[in-house]
């Protein structure tokens, strides 16, 4: 019987364009170059784009002979190879997609990547570079004189800034939508299978291996929460032409990945942040929400928790917790004309039965299930009335729309003056953030892929019992979500995301085994880590919304921020507002360029004639809008009837139609992800190895002291940290601040494009990261006056190292205490006449135990031996008689993997 299903990985990772007078060829392969595809762009149209796929798979002998013969075939002269009008133009990782402004379309691709997380086996990558080329050539292009103006306003969104793209790994949804979506009943996969014949001519296919012998994977694709793609509109136009591997979905935000070492067990930390191409721009050009519910600074922030020993979605651990951030949605903006550090809040429209309210939360309770949780960070008293009006308009709206929904599932709403409890020294405020997040996280439970440990059974924790969320015989889901607000979402929201995060991933270690108690101190290793992730997460968004890093941080908010830092905030105030009065409109200009909001059309005016962009984003204001929603049943039919589960995961036929199901072999390189991750064909050198370069818990913030707890969740010491050791902390604060928008770990080298070079800035990382890495050398930073500092060697003493000084003699109370540690491991195993024997001449005061249990399983020295099946014994025998000369018959499994291998090598 086949295995449920796995993540089809697409087989368009390696990209090489080549040119001629006439068309551009883009030649794809899979990571191990032995699947190709081709791609045909016509160049001799000036303003319309003209792709062919003839959805044909080439082997490589194939794609070699079709370049050689486009190379003979554009020879300006016959035989003569130096005059080829067929070359390579650029190599490439994926293509963004195509754009057009008054000219010609313009094709973008990824040339530099660099991986930034591995989420059972499946590549997170970031992209660090990209390659914009015209496709008209010379000879046809019409010219116009405000196209390379266009052209700098869509460069000004850099691509190599937080964009993330994955292969195999569906970046716009959650964990528990992806494996919820692997997990579905094998009839149903069954109905669902593609019933096309292979688009590649296979020789051996009338022999029917593929269906014989239960090695039979479905393969899943589903399509992308558009939501969250950034690139939608770029490929829009060839969707429906090209073969759907060609099309790589990015997402815009965070990506970071730490490692969390439990006495050696390594453990991924995970945190990814999904920005929405919807209403998107900059702090004061977007605020509240458009005609559609969609609001401005959304973001959908995930933390994932895997088991990194185990690299298998269906053998693995696996858990998640999801929150949101997103402003007020209501209709309000702020008018930046006055050019005031606050300006004033202004309601743009009346809104009394909460239309656009009902339109996003409608979008929350399809995506994420109930409750619906909201934490409105805002000011309720001030002395001019500013924030609170904000308040008092989100309480209306929500008290009118939960007097029409199921009491079980109203929208449960939470004021908290964050900014009031600051100020105030008989506060602690994470105190009281501890105890919203506790509340939160019973209400809406996490994401695990395994069932309740049955540790947890017998001696359940008294919270434990108290979880929300769904229990399923495979786990637990999370139903219903946290959606925090402030003005701006940035520094008061990250803090308050941090300490519901802190919460939750507090249970998804307890959920996985690996604390006892679903608690997690501050000052531990792990919170450290976890808190540098969230700071790197936040200064992201707030750089990518705001113009500047957080000004707040959560050392700020627990009061224990050096003094130093006042300053820095203060320098961070100035460089936001100098973002905003200056430099948001043309990057408001570009997001709405890039993301298709606005298309340049000849004879209308340009983007910078705009006086403003309300009417792009308000599509009401163009046109008559459709039937109007109802004022009382505000939500979707189909979403309300399976509350507390989200629509989205529900298994029905509407999101049936959302998925591709194709049957594999189980040795297909579209499934197999051990060759995906493991890349046996290539050859690895571990020093580029991405685990080995992650931040690490031991590595980075356990203390170098010989005779700490290496538990990562042990308290320390404020200055016992493992980045102590590297200099003065001012210092290594910086540094940790000048990286902030890469990620939280130092990583590997990125990959380029064959036709560029990076071997310098690699060899750099790698000798930054040695540096860091070298713990058994302890260094010593000594300061004399205004002399520079000195790093030296010390070699510390036996009895520092180890404990105790080895030429030392072993003193007579030791050598007993070994010995009776000794005679009570023997007389726990000892069980027969021979044992017993000699167990009674044992010397006096050696205690003698005896097994009491009638169980063997709970006698550590008396383990069944495993049962063997008989296909287990086959294959021994088998082996043993190889070893003598004696082969045996190939099976026709064995057959059809030998003549797949020289398929894909010689054919």
């Amino acid at each position: 019987m086949p295995v449920a299903a796995a993540p089809i990985i697409s087989s368009v990772q390696k990209l090489v364009l080549y040119e001629t007078r006439a068309r551009y060829f883009l030649v794809g392969s899979n990571h191990a170059e032995t699947k190709y595809r081709v791609l045909k762009i016509d160049r001799t149209e000036p303003k319309d784009l003209v792709i062919i796929d003839d959805r044909h798979v080439y082997t490589p002998q194939e794609v070699r002979e079709l370049l050689g013969r486009l190379d003979l075939g554009n020879r300006t002269k016959m035989g003569q190879k130096g005059s080829s009008g067929f070359f390579r133009a650029v190599s490439a990782f994926g293509v963004v997609g195509f754009v057009r402004f008054l000219e010609g379309y313009y094709i973008v691709l990824i040339t530099k990547r660099r991986k930034m997380a591995d989420i059972g086996g499946h590549a997170i990558y970031k992209i660090e570079d990209t390659n914009m080329i015209y496709i008209p050539n010379d000879s046809v292009r019409i010219t116009h004189p405000d196209e390379a103006r266009y052209l700098r306003i869509f460069q000004n969104v850099d691509l190599s800034s937080n964009f993330y793209f994955s292969y195999s790994y569906d970046l716009s949804h959650s964990l528990q939508y992806n494996l919820t979506v692997l997990r579905m009943p094998l009839e149903m996969l069954k109905s669902e299978t593609t019933q096309t014949r292979s688009e590649s001519f296979d020789i051996f296919e009338d022999e029917g291996l593929i269906t014989q012998g239960g090695s039979g994977v479905f393969g899943i694709c589903g399509e992308p929460y558009m939501k969250y793609v950034w690139n939608g509109e770029l490929l829009d136009i060839i969707k429906t032409t090209v073969h759907r591997d060609w099309l790589l979905y990015i997402i815009h935000g965070f990506c970071g990945q730490s490692k969390l070492l439990i006495y050696g067990r390594p453990v991924y930390v995970t945190l990814i942040a999904r920005r929405s191409s919807k209403f998107a721009g900059t702090r004061f050009l977007k605020r509240g929400a458009n005609c559609e519910g969609d609001v401005a600074n959304e973001v959908e922030t995930e933390q994932i928790l895997c088991d990194a020993s185990v690299m298998s979605f269906t053998a693995g651990s696996y858990s998640s917790y999801v929150q949101v951030r997103g402003s007020v949605p209501l209709y309000w903006s702020q008018d930046i004309s006055t050019m005031m550090p606050k300006p004033p809040i202004t309601l743009d429209q009346a809104d009394p039965f909460a239309h656009v309210a009902a339109l996003h939360f409608d979008q929350m309770l399809q995506r994420f299930g109930s409750p619906i949780i909201i934490l409105n960070l805002v000011k309720e008293r001030e002395k001019r009335k500013h924030e609170r009006i904000l308040s008092e308009e989100l309480v209306a709206a929500v008290t009118y729309l939960n007097q029409f929904l199921p009491p079980e599932h109203t929208i449960i709403y939470i004021p908290w003056d964050m900014a009031k409890y600051t100020k105030s020294k008989l506060c602690n405020v994470l105190d009281r953030l501890n105890v919203i997040a506790e509340n939160v996280v019973k209400k809406t439970g996490f994401f695990v892929n395994r069932p309740d440990s049955y540790c947890s059974i017998l001696r359940p924790d008294e919270k434990w019992n108290d979880l929300g969320g769904c229990v399923i015989p495979t786990g637990r889901l999370q139903t219903g979500v946290l959606r925090t607000n402030c003005v701006d979402c940035l520094d008061r929201t990250n803090t308050a995301q941090f300490m519901v995060g802190k919460c939750a991933l507090a249970y998804q270690l307890y959920s996985l085994g690996l604390i006892d108690k679903p608690n997690l101190q501050f000052d531990t290793d792990a919170v450290r880590l976890f808190e540098e992730l969230y700071e790197d997460h936040g200064d992201t968004l707030s750089l990518q919304y705001g113009g500047s890093q957080l000004v707040h941080r959560v050392k700020t908010y627990r009061k224990i921020a050096p003094w130093t830092q006042h300053s820095k905030d203060i320098m961070q105030t100035l460089s936001r507002y100098y973002s905003n009065a200056f430099s948001d409109a043309d990057r408001q200009d570009s997001i709405n360029l890039f993301l298709g909001v606005f298309h340049p059309t000849e004879g209308k005016p340009h983007l910078w004639e705009l006086p403003t962009d309300f009417y792009l984003h308000h599509k009401n204001t163009m046109r008559l809008l459709p039937t109007r929603r109802s004022y009382t049943h505000w939500w979707t039919p189909e979403v309300i009837k399976y509350l507390p589960l989200p629509y989205d995961e529900v298994i029905c036929a509407a999101n049936f139609k959302k998925l591709i199901v194709k049957k594999f072999h189980r040795y297909e390189e579209e499934i197999d992800i051990h060759n995906e991750f493991f890349r046996p064909y290539e050859l690895s050198s571990f020093d580029d190895t991405f685990c080995l370069a992650m931040t690490s818990s031991a590595r980075d913030f356990m203390p170098k002291t010989v005779g700490i707890d290496p538990s990562p969740f042990t308290v320390r010491k404020p200055d016992e940290t493992g980045k102590s050791v590297l200099g003065n902390k001012s210092n290594r604060e910086e540094a940790v601040l000048q990286r902030k928008t890469a990620a939280s770990a130092p990583p590997p080298p990125s990959e380029e494009a064959v036709s560029s070079s990076s071997d310098d800035d690699s060899g750099t990382d790698r000798e930054e990261e040695g540096s860091v890495s070298q713990r058994s050398t302890p260094v010593k930073m000594t300061d004399t006056g205004d002399s520079a500092k000195v790093t030296e060697n010390v070699v510390q003493p036996m009895k520092e190292v180890y404990g105790i000084n080895l030429f030392d003699g072993i003193s007579e109370e030791d050598l007993s205490i070994y010995s009776r540690f000794v005679q009570l491991g023997q007389s726990q195993h000892q069980q027969d006449k021979s044992s017993q024997q000699l167990c009674s001449r044992c010397p006096d005061g050696v205690i003698k135990l005896t097994p009491i249990s009638a169980f063997s399983q709970d006698n550590i020295y008396e383990v069944q031996p495993p049962r063997v099946d008989r296909k287990s014994t086959e294959i021994f025998q088998a082996h043993i008689q190889a070893s003598e000369g004696i082969m045996q018959p190939l099976g026709k499994e064995d057959s059809f993997v030998y003549r797949e291998y020289i398929r894909n090598r010689y054919l």
